[in-house]
């Protein structure tokens, strides 16, 4: 219970920290430049951990690396700017916050795996709460901003898919894989930026602040911990996670930019909230089902472990036929002429050394315990079921 909340917290901070970049990109960024935000936003973050793990990919990991860096990195980054140079801040956000419904139908479709009702329904409530706090009465809807919005959603729930499909390679690091994807999504935007913003731009004091931010936080800190929860956690709770993101734009707006929340605004924030918190917990009915049927690997009607009472010597369960033994041949490890160690029905099978012994001290040399000492000596006594095999 602990470690998935904890798991879900860290993984939270990545669209805390995405929530930034509605109000870097208008208050610091160069104007009209969407590319190249995204490409000085990805590659020197990527460069950048590549350098420190040191860790390139291997074999069909480098196809992999390339189609999920496209994905969640090359096609999105310049999309979501496209997004929020077009449309108003809570527009965008609403057409981000649909990636958790996106991302379930992706599951069923990739993972064959259904979705649980906490999830689904946490995938439904999120948005609905986003679009109470960011929408604005008269809020413009360019068709481009829309197109852009809802490609780079769809986008990032592709690759959020994948990303928990395919995993990492054996001994490769969250962090290396990070970089991977940046830099490869990076390598993609660099060349559409040049051809149609022409050169990059350069940079003053505040955009250098705000590429730095997002760069750092924003990228390397942020991707690391979403696939780090992408890993650990159901891709349904983890998308269910991005709604943190357009709630944080709108909170800094209410701090910084002096924006007032309307009693409305303050609904959606409860229901957000409480959605994504009912998404994180687990589905009963899923719990129920993998209670209901048997452990894996174990046959129906075959005692689970712990339960196989009387439980015999070498391992024969309760039910399962007894070895037989040919007349006048010797039990397993015990010599012609030894007696038989019989043990009592019940008794633990710690303690059969010790009733043999007792026995063995209690019955004189040459005789058989029981009185049956000429067959005993000869071998030739049939054990019963629940004599088992000899000690």
């Amino acid at each position: 219970m602990t470690r998935r909340w904890t798991d879900a917290a860290l993984t939270a901070v990545a669209p805390t920290t995405w929530g930034t970049t509605y109000l870097v990109t208008a208050e610091l960024l160069p104007a009209d430049r969407p590319l190249w935000s995204g490409a000085i936003r990805a590659l020197p973050a990527g460069l950048l951990l590549l350098a420190l793990t040191r860790r390139r990919p291997h074999g069909v990991w480098w196809g992999r690396a390339a189609l999920l860096g496209a994905l969640n990195i090359g096609a999105f980054f310049p999309l979501l700017f496209v997004a929020a140079y077009r449309l108003p801040g809570g527009t965008a956000a609403v057409l981000g916050a649909a990636q958790p419904l996106l991302v379930a139908v992706l599951t069923v479709a990739l993972l064959r795996d259904r979705p649980g009702r906490p999830a689904l329904l946490a995938a439904l409530a999120a948005p609905a709460g986003v679009a109470l706090v960011v929408l604005r009465p008269g809020a413009g809807l360019d068709p481009l901003g829309v197109a852009a919005g809802l490609a780079g959603t769809a986008a990032m729930a592709a690759g959020l898919v994948l990303t928990r499909r395919w995993g990492r390679p054996p001994g490769v690091g969250t962090l290396a894989a990070t970089s991977w994807q940046l830099v490869a999504g990076g390598l993609l935007i660099v060349p559409v930026a040049a051809a149609v913003e022409g050169a990059p731009p350069a940079p003053d004091g505040p955009a250098l602040l705000g590429y730095a931010w997002l760069g750092l936080a924003g990228t390397a800190l942020a991707y690391a911990l979403w696939f780090r929860g992408a890993a650990r956690l159901p891709v349904t709770r983890v998308s269910v996670l991005g709604a943190l993101s357009p709630l944080t734009a709108a909170t800094l707006g209410w701090l910084v930019l002096g924006q007032a929340l309307s009693p409305t605004q303050l609904t959606g924030f409860a229901v957000a909230v409480a959605a994504m918190v009912f998404g994180q917990l687990p589905d009963r009915a899923a719990r129920g089902r993998r209670a209901d049927q048997p452990a894996r690997g174990q046959r129906v009607g075959r005692p689970a472990p712990g339960r196989q009472v009387e439980q015999q010597a070498h391992g024969r369960h309760v039910g399962q036929p007894a070895r037989r033994r040919l007349v006048g041949q010797p039990a397993r490890g015990r010599l012609v002429g030894q007696p038989v160690r019989r043990r009592l029905v019940g008794q633990p099978a710690r303690s059969r050394r010790q009733a043999s012994a007792g026995a063995s001290a209690a019955t004189p040399s040459g005789s058989a315990p029981g009185g049956s000492s000429a067959a005993a000596a000869s071998g030739s006594v049939n054990r019963c079921a629940a004599d088992g095999a000899a000690a």
